[in-house]
């Protein structure tokens, strides 16, 4: 039977692929697939799906910088965005029961709020992996979405604690004793090597953080979260992260599927699933203005409110606790559950386009966005010839080759202020910038750039790149890295006119650099 359900899974996420959509559009339909056909979910496929949602919170807390979170466009926006979609929700619910949707009338105004309360949170785990798939966790509008979600989740805990009258026990007070204790916590970090260790004790904190939490009658996710955020200035944060991804993804299988298996839908309940689902562009619009006028960035406030134009699974939470109190029937259960489901297919189809629409909407997003502040470490490319776009250790040991050739022709653009300040402090001349924002390239002179080197692993992000460069006139060449040999041919295919595959290639020059140990003795053997 475990075999049948990874074939199934399998199958469907490899068909969702073949027709361009995101694999997790297939697992959902697997799991509803499977529900159908009358299958009855195994014990261990909720365990999957916990152990997925606990280390993708634990990997969000390694990236995220606490100073984010105390941005007014995150803490202010999450609140003026979850109380105006609560009010307008509810009337817009009020006016499909007096329309006549059959499951909304003879609902009084709180139980209305209630459905409004459970579809105002938007999917961490859509979101994240949305985000991930694209390389985008470290961008302005990443860094904006994800801390808005973290908020959320905050809100989450808020909700439960009064919902179900469970009070955190006295002792949670001593929880504020970790953040002094984190240099500590660290240091364990520091003695497990890269090997198996590594992501064996990214397991033990983000379970650990998980059960702490529990047994405080505090929400274990959160658990999770701030054991991440415990560990996110340490050095070797990113590599922990790293080496949790195939784990975090896989189990996520099981959460995509176990969707599916909520409940299925009857005839009376199309309307309100069709409706309820065609709220998510009244919520994305608000979150736009809100955005707007917290000063958000144009892109941002478009990309980040694209993003987060979904139901979450934390609705499903909620809406069961109703049910079981009696607020709301059971058909409200399937009903959300279709609905979250349908809103991210939606997330993840139209995001796949974001970038490109965005490129063509640009003046009309600008038409909303408030004036912004002066911005740092952006400079016209007056001197430039070469530039490096991503400044990970691949641009950064590029872009210190050409560097020693052709001095200050050759400029880095990196999208993470952070490492920016970093690059420049150590006397590299690279500047802020998001190579796949339009109004980046829109305001900059091209003729004198004869080489643009993409030194991102994202298939996704290059062809995004390539395609802002072509629309921005750009008559020079462009050069990118693969991992893989398909991905090579699929760059080459976008237009990208040489693709280092870095993993042959790293081969290539290691051998030719060892060669020259031993050349002297090769040209003049002994006698």
């Amino acid at each position: 039977m475990d075999f049948l359900w990874i074939l199934i899974a399998f199958g469907c996420g490899f068909l969702a692929k073949l027709i361009k959509l995101p694999p997790l559009i297939g697992y959902l339909a697997a799991g509803f697939g499977l529900h159908a056909f009358g299958v009855q979910p195994h014990g261990n496929l909720e365990t999957l799906a916990h152990l997925g949602i606990t280390l993708m919170l634990f990997t969000i807390g390694l990236k995220i910088n606490f100073h984010t979170l105390l941005k007014a466009q995150v803490w202010a926006g999450t609140g003026l965005h979850m109380f105006s979609w609560v009010v307008v929700g509810t009337v817009l619910l009020k006016g499909l029961a007096i329309l006549g949707i059959s499951q909304l009338v003879g609902l009084d105004w709180a139980a209305l709020s209630l459905i409004a309360f459970a579809l105002s949170f938007s999917s961490t785990v859509c979101v994240v992996k949305l985000l991930e798939e694209n390389g985008e966790m470290k961008s302005r509008h990443g860094k904006l979405a994800v801390g808005i979600l973290v908020m959320q989740d905050i809100v989450a805990v808020v909700f439960l604690v009064v919902a179900t009258g469970s009070v955190p026990s006295p002792y949670a007070l001593l929880l504020l004793l970790l953040w002094p204790m984190r240099k500590i916590i660290g240091s364990l970090l520091n003695r497990s090597g890269h090997g198996e260790l590594l992501p064996l004790i990214g397991f033990f904190y983000a379970m650990g953080g998980y059960e702490l939490f529990t047994l405080l009658n505090l929400k274990g996710d959160l658990g999770a979260l701030v054991a991440g955020l415990l560990l996110s200035q340490h050095v070797k944060s990113v590599e922990l992260a790293k080496s949790l991804l195939s784990f975090k993804d896989l189990f996520l299988i099981g959460f995509f599927l176990s969707i599916g298996f909520t409940a299925l839908p009857t005839m009376d309940m199309l309307a309100p699933i069709v409706f309820i689902s065609l709220l998510i562009i009244v919520k994305g619009a608000l979150l736009f203005q809100i955005l707007a006028a917290l000063r958000a960035p144009g892109r941002s406030m478009f990309l980040g409110s694209m993003l987060l134009t979904n139901y979450s699974e934390f609705g499903l939470i909620i809406t069961a606790l109703c049910v079981q109190n009696g607020w709301l029937s059971n058909d409200w259960l399937v009903i959300i559950a279709l609905a979250v489901s349908v809103s991210f297919m939606f997330t993840s189809v139209f995001y796949e386009y974001a970038h490109v629409v965005y490129a063509y909407m640009r003046r009309w997003v600008k038409f909303f966005e408030r004036q912004q502040p002066e911005p740092i470490y952006q400079e016209q490319l007056k001197k430039a010839s070469i530039l490096v776009i991503g400044m990970g250790r691949v641009g950064r040991s590029a872009y210190d080759v050409l560097h020693e050739q052709l001095g200050d022709k050759v400029w880095g653009v990196e999208s993470d202020i952070d490492k920016v300040y970093r690059h420049r402090k150590l006397g590299r001349h690279v500047i802020l910038g998001d190579a796949e924002d339009a109004d980046f390239w829109e305001t900059r002179e091209l003729w004198h750039i004869k080489l643009v080197m993409l030194a991102m692993p994202s298939v996704n992000d290059i062809h995004d790149i390539t395609e802002q460069l072509k629309l921005s006139g750009y008559t020079g060449h462009i050069a990118a890295i693969a991992r893989y040999e398909d991905e090579r041919q699929q760059l080459l295919d976008y237009g990208v006119d040489n693709v280092f595959n870095y993993y042959v290639e790293a081969g290539v020059g290691f051998a030719e650099e060892s060669l020259n140990l031993i050349e002297q003795d090769v040209l003049e053997p002994n006698s």
